[in-house]
């Protein structure tokens, strides 16, 4: 369809925005969902945006629904008549789902808060692990270690299983966590024969108005995926990564002058870390898609 014909932005009722996506009301059963180029960690907005992250993440997210086999809140193509030409290529229409309180995380390396919480309790949102683990130890099997979401500005709080069944019943408890490690594993299996580790990934589900789960929001992008790359990949030290760690490292360096502790905002992002930041985010959707981020559409 001709672009003329397309609607505009502000055609539609704005409902929210988070610290990535902007949701916008398309009727009464869809939703257009914009992934800005804004970028956080630490629980704070960055500045400056990291150029065309919005359209890497959508095109990330397209890749895997289409990848993985699970029911999923697409309401329509990439290129749908729906979406305005300003947002083209980092927005897409979506199902409106009854949405679950959880972020339902897969970790099958252990690294992050997982390595926080292993080294003072020998457990990860309580599931007891093998001794002698350490960064970037690859779990003996993976494990699903839920948290709930937290509003912009606070922490999300990893939280036992225990916890998932007594909001959610014993039921749909374990629907979620076989669902997420069975999506972990499907994904992990892709992102190993491109030469990339998988370390972990947070889902986000919600039910359909037939009660179904549905996988939702975005999906194994480099902002909710720690990915390595294997061929350098060594136990016991910190691994390079295609996701927004690079980032996180910076922040905690001397470099950036900030205490990530202080009651301050970090400091603006240097150029050099802008360009890397966004060269890794293309390059991890290069190697796992096989296709040119150039051919995206936007």
């Amino acid at each position: 369809m001709l672009s003329v014909m397309r609607p505009q932005l502000s055609d539609y009722k704005h409902l929210s925005s988070g610290k990535v996506r902007d949701i916008y009301e398309v009727d009464d059963k869809t939703l257009l969902m914009v992934v800005s180029d804004r970028i956080s960690a630490y629980d704070h907005a960055l500045t400056p945006a990291i150029p065309d992250k919005g359209r890497v993440l959508t095109a990330t997210s397209q890749f895997f629904f289409d990848a993985i086999d699970f029911p999923n809140h697409l309401a329509g193509p990439v290129d749908d008549e729906r979406i305005p030409e300003e947002v083209l290529g980092r927005a897409i229409v979506v199902k409106k789902l009854d949405m679950l309180p959880f972020e339902c995380v897969a970790r099958g390396y252990l690294t992050g808060s997982g390595l926080k919480e292993y080294i003072a309790e020998g457990t990860v949102c309580g599931i007891e692990l093998p001794s002698g683990l350490t960064e970037a130890s690859r779990l003996p099997a993976p494990i699903f270690t839920p948290a709930t979401k937290a509003e912009f500005g606070e922490h999300d709080e990893n939280v036992s299983f225990d916890r998932v069944v007594a909001d959610l019943g014993q039921e749909r408890a374990e629907e979620l966590r076989t669902a997420t490690l069975r999506i972990y594993s499907e994904a992990a299996a892709i992102a190993e024969a491109k030469g990339i580790i998988l370390a972990d990934t947070k889902f986000e589900f919600g039910l359909d108005e037939d009660g179904t789960l549905v996988l939702a929001d975005e999906v194994l992008t480099p902002d909710s995926s720690r990915y390595w790359p294997a061929d350098t990949y060594e136990e016991g030290k910190v691994q390079p990564s295609f996701d927004k760690q690079y980032v996180r490292n910076w922040l905690t360096s001397d470099a950036s002058g900030w205490d990530v502790a202080a009651d301050t905002e970090p400091p603006a992002l240097p150029d050099d870390v802008v360009a890397a930041t966004r060269g890794r985010y293309i390059e991890a959707y290069e190697r796992l898609s096989g296709k040119s981020f150039d051919e995206w559409i936007g």
